[in-house]
């Protein structure tokens, strides 16, 4: 609900959970074919994450049902790159409150970039390569994107 409230009150208009997109992503802006990804750091993984910790009963189940996971967001992320569409993944971590606000000011850049790219300006997408990585809402200072 944060990223959506502040999606909308910067103007932007989105689907949610759009069922004919690979994943059913939790946004989707169509006017700038971009996606949005909310992943829950244990569900998904996050290395590094205080909140990813495999439970110490049961391990084998946890470790592989996160690495499906995992597998399954890299297909999904792969598809839509497919299908023209751009991925950006934010993680729950990085919606606490210490972390909010650069995050969504990361997210606003990045959605703000994606627009002048779909206009036909000079810069070029660099994140999404063969690897199907997605923009990451982390870093306000490092995007994925360079000006030719």
């Amino acid at each position: 609900m944060l990223v959506r409230r502040f999606l909308f009150s910067q103007g932007f208009r989105y689907r949610i959970h759009a069922k004919t997109l690979p994943g059913t992503p939790d946004l989707a802006i169509v006017g700038l074919r971009t996606c949005i990804f909310i992943n829950g750091c244990f569900w998904h993984g996050h290395e590094g994450c205080s909140l990813y910790t495999v439970p110490k009963s049961n391990v084998d189940y946890w470790t592989g049902k996160v690495a499906r996971n995992r597998a399954r967001d890299h297909e999904v992320r792969m598809a839509l790159k497919a299908q023209g569409w751009h991925t950006v993944e934010i993680w729950e971590c990085q919606l606490k409150p210490k972390e909010r606000e650069k995050t969504l000011q990361g997210l606003l850049r990045t959605l703000n970039l994606i627009a002048l790219e779909n206009k036909g300006a000079s810069i070029r997408y660099a994140a999404g390569d063969e690897e199907g990585r997605s923009v990451a809402a982390e870093d306000v200072e490092h995007f994925p994107y360079e000006a030719d």
